[in-house]
């Protein structure tokens, strides 16, 4: 997976332009579970800062870090105030400042599961909070989707991410949620969802799945192949679903 994280950069323009951004209600939703003021925040894997605006946006100092230098290159064009950008993995995070918020969106699953846990714990000041949310982005329509993975199939099985812990979709609670309950360091693990339905052109479906890490990793020539075929069977509008899975934890007091 590793090569994948980092295929995102090639298509830094293309991420800003076509991936969805963040609702205000997701913004509530994480502020309203801290159940007091937020002051500082450490994003892990800020991309081209999707998420950054949007906590940025409530106040927040927000510490936006990402290994990719292309994605943080989009994201100081777009910075808003109060934001400071780090190029690093979230592996290479050392202990040492705390922030009442950590979160990612959309890109926990690409860190690196050995010592995930007893890492976040390092970042997060007692009684602050973590949070991971995304989802994947499908088309709403079932025989749109039908012909477009029908189309898709014979360059690639799945364009999707599995569970990185491998709990079925049909539980109750999914990752990382499965591993927040586990953990020594966090308490208070809570699932939601955020529903979210969104109308875009054919054009700007397929350019959202070009910033995709399954079709990043394809040959170029494969990659334009298998775009056309999509583009071929879809109408010229389409609706999305895009639920956000949103999951929060309370970080345990320093025993």
């Amino acid at each position: 997976m590793p090569g994948r994280a980092l295929s995102f950069g090639a298509r830094a323009e293309a991420y800003e332009e076509f991936r969805p951004g963040y609702p205000a209600e997701l913004a509530d939703l994480v502020l309203a579970y801290a159940g007091r003021p937020v002051r500082t925040a450490l994003e892990i894997g800020a991309g081209t800062g999707k998420a950054t605006r949007l906590f940025a946006g409530r106040g927040i100092t927000v510490t936006a870090t990402d290994p990719d230098g292309a994605m943080l290159a989009e994201l100081r064009r777009q910075m808003p105030a109060g934001v400071r950008i780090l190029r690093a993995a979230f592996e290479d995070l050392r202990p040492g400042e705390r922030y009442g918020l950590v979160y990612a969106a959309a890109a926990l699953h690409w860190t690196e599961p050995a010592g995930r846990w007893s890492r976040m714990a390092g970042l997060v000041a007692p009684g602050g909070v973590f949070a991971s949310f995304g989802g994947p982005v499908r088309l709403a329509d079932p025989g749109v989707r039908a012909a477009a993975d029908a189309a898709r199939a014979p360059f690639l099985h799945s364009d999707e991410i599995p569970s990185p812990d491998g709990t079925p979709p049909e539980h109750d609670m999914q990752w990382p949620g499965t591993e927040l309950r586990r953990s020594a360091w966090f308490a208070d693990v809570r699932q939601s969802v955020v529903e979210r339905r969104l109308t875009m052109s054919a054009a700007d479906y397929v350019g959202y799945l070009s910033t995709v890490s399954a079709y990043l990793q394809l040959p170029e020539p494969v990659r334009e192949q298998v775009f056309a075929s999509i583009r071929r069977v879809l109408p010229g509008t389409v609706e999305i679903a895009a639920d956000i899975t949103v999951h929060l934890a309370r970080r345990q007091p320093d025993r």
